[in-house]
């Protein structure tokens, strides 16, 4: 384990880290430049709270975002018309 000076450091950076990638998406908006550096910068907080034996506390938003409903009803088949059946080929395309 890290000592608690050397994990307060690293927090501080990443801190700073999060500043700076915030101006970076002020700048540039929502490139995938700027995507991958702030999933970087989340991920270097994970590392650290896994290295503090923390758990680390997810953002409500993030909760959120990761959640994605699927019913359980079925799809209407009007959905599929005329789609071909992936790996078969072109299944009944010559049909109509």
């Amino acid at each position: 384990m890290m000592s608690t000076s050397e994990i307060a450091e690293l927090r501080r950076t990443i801190g700073q880290l999060r500043q700076c990638v915030g101006a970076l998406r002020s700048r540039y908006g929502d490139a995938s430049a700027v995507r991958r550096l702030a999933n970087d910068v989340e991920r270097l907080d994970i590392d650290t709270a896994d290295l503090d034996g923390v758990p680390l506390a997810v953002p409500a938003q993030a909760k959120a975002a990761e959640r994605v409903p699927v019913p359980d009803t079925p799809y209407d088949p009007a959905l599929w018309h005329g789609a071909d059946d992936e790996g078969v080929g072109g299944y009944k395309r010559d049909q109509r």
